[in-house]
């Protein structure tokens, strides 16, 4: 069976775009996505790598290309005027749910990438990250005790190692029977390696 890896973090509004298009790739190339929670602060911490939004000039271009995707994808996307988010316990929440093959996985990733590039909400803030959590059906409480359970913990360290390690530096990044392509405007030759 073929598949392809997406490796990802919610803070990226670039992985959201890519996270809108799986769907279409898997059913266009019959292959399966294997998704890669990350944490992508340790990232560019460890490849001395930054976000584009962190240069003006570049961070404001790059959200007017990502508008010019989001169009093209006939998807939504917003600015969040409280980015960054630290994404910590959002993605410690996600490797949570998939070290438990919760079936949930995927509607709590949808949740937190509306959440963050839709609805442009504060995911920094406890109160407003618990109330995305009840819409989107989770208990918050229970959610977040698993966020804290040192296993979780490891297990997004380990991940975010092996990022580093793999070659990784920033989100979305995916890989093809060992190819890599980094970026949501990438997913055109991450198909093709798949055909």
């Amino acid at each position: 069976m073929k598949h392809f890896e997406y490796w990802f973090d919610f803070g990226s509004p670039a992985a959201y775009l890519a996270w809108t298009q799986l769907p279409r790739l898997a059913h266009e190339t019959g292959a399966t996505a294997v998704y890669k929670p990350m944490l992508l602060g340790g990232v560019f911490q460890a490849t001395d790598n930054r976000s584009p939004a962190s240069i003006p000039a570049k961070g404001k271009y790059t959200f007017t290309d990502f508008d010019r995707f989001a169009r093209r994808y006939g998807v939504p996307l917003h600015t969040n005027p409280h980015f960054p988010i630290n994404t910590i316990t959002l993605m410690r929440g996600a490797v949570a749910l998939q070290m438990r093959n919760d079936p949930r996985f995927i509607d709590y990733c949808d949740a937190m990438f509306t959440a963050i590039w839709v609805e442009s909400l504060n995911m920094n803030d406890p109160a407003t990250a618990a109330e995305a959590l009840l819409k989107a059906g989770f208990d918050p409480a229970e959610l977040l005790a698993l966020t804290a359970e040192p296993g979780t913990k490891d297990a997004l360290k380990t991940a975010t190692q092996e990022a580093v390690t793999r070659g990784i530096f920033g989100a979305p990044t995916f890989f093809v029977d060992g190819q890599m392509f980094w970026g949501q405007d990438r997913i055109d030759f991450v198909k093709e390696a798949l055909q």
